[in-house]
């Protein structure tokens, strides 16, 4: 490896003290680092950094996974998920790195799209999860969700999860979903405050296809919903409207220095609640 893009959050680094050094480091060990909006040609890089929290990752790769270039992320906030580098490592990982002593590990990602009741469409992807919720009102909503045409079931919630394994410790987790291995290849449903006492989450395989349709009117009054991709996206559904949800073809890869695997990240984040 020898080009390196270096995607940097500016909040969790706000005088480029980290990612300067990276910069340097590499440059000194006869790399070429492009920091974000100054790369001549960014489609050449071996890898890209991404120095923030986990948040900062799921940006990055929206932005960036048109590279098809493997992400590490370097953890500047609380202890994450996504980032496999702690800054008081960083030496050391970049050693490691630069000695081609490092794995890769792949991720599935969501591929969803908008069917509108007059016949467009709107497309997006996640890598965490595609989020349908109520939008305005209080009033919660109520959608019929179909598995590969089948009629699964009715909800009156205030929303959906669809997520990824990598996405399961996020707000599925918040919601009482489960956690999942991230690098299993499956897609959770997961309820958001379902009126129900018996309504819980739903796996799937990555084969199968979800279709969420809102239903036109509850109570008399038209139904308004929003769909989001990883936190992004921001699409107003009504009555009628659907959300097709199925595994990506893209995939997400993640270098992995084998510093700290998943259930260590998991036991210690158990430790501090």
């Amino acid at each position: 490896m020898k080009q390196f893009f270096i995607y940097t959050n500016p909040e969790k680094d706000p005088e480029w003290e980290v990612t300067k050094k990276i910069r340097t480091y590499l440059e000194a060990h006869g790399c070429k680092a492009f920091l974000y909006g100054e790369a001549p040609n960014v489609e050449t890089v071996d890898a890209i950094f991404v120095l923030g929290g986990d948040g900062t990752v799921l940006q990055a790769v929206r932005e960036m996974s048109h590279l098809k270039a493997p992400f590490l992320g370097i953890n500047l906030g609380t202890l994450g998920y996504l980032t496999e580098v702690e800054v008081s490592q960083l030496e050391a990982a970049l050693d490691q790195l630069l000695a081609g002593n490092f794995g890769e590990e792949k991720r599935m990602m969501l591929s969803g799209t908008v069917a509108f009741a007059k016949g467009s469409k709107e497309e997006s992807w996640a890598l965490n999860d595609i989020v349908l919720a109520r939008h305005g009102s209080l009033q919660i909503l109520c959608f019929q969700v179909y598995v590969n045409g089948q009629l699964l079931h009715c909800y009156h919630a205030d929303g959906m999860i669809l997520t990824t394994p990598t996405g399961s410790t996020g707000y599925n987790l918040s919601a009482g979903g489960p956690i999942v291995e991230p690098k299993a290849r499956l897609i959770l449903l997961t309820p958001i405050c379902p009126h129900s006492l018996h309504q819980r989450s739903v796996v799937l395989s990555p084969e199968d296809q979800v279709e969420l349709e809102i239903l036109p009117t509850r109570g008399g009054k038209e139904q308004t919903a929003e769909v989001s991709f990883d936190g992004n996206g921001g699409v107003l559904l009504s009555g009628g409207d659907r959300l097709l949800v199925t595994s990506s073809p893209r995939e997400v890869t993640f270098l992995r220095l084998n510093q700290v695997n998943f259930l260590e990240v998991l036991h210690r984040k158990m430790a501090d609640t």
